[in-house]
């Protein structure tokens, strides 16, 4: 089956979470193209640029999250 060249993506603001270094980052109202079918995202060269300068430069938070951590394994 081929993929559908003409895919409709939607302009969406996401949230953007990565783990780096034992750290957990979340980045709020990331402006993303979304596909609505599938989920997939897609950022703008600028964009992930701007993703790396928060994380690397460990930017002021607007607030902190408590999140709890579960082992999968039995």
């Amino acid at each position: 089956m081929m993929s559908d060249c003409n895919e409709m993506l939607v302009e969406q603001k996401v949230t953007y979470s990565l783990e780096m270094n034992g750290k957990f980052f979340v980045i709020e109202n990331v402006p993303a193209r979304v596909n609505p079918e599938t989920g997939e995202q897609f950022f703008c060269p600028s964009t992930v640029e701007r993703l790396q300068q928060i994380i690397l430069n460990q930017e002021e938070p607007v607030r902190f999250v408590e999140t709890p951590v579960y082992n999968f394994a039995t």
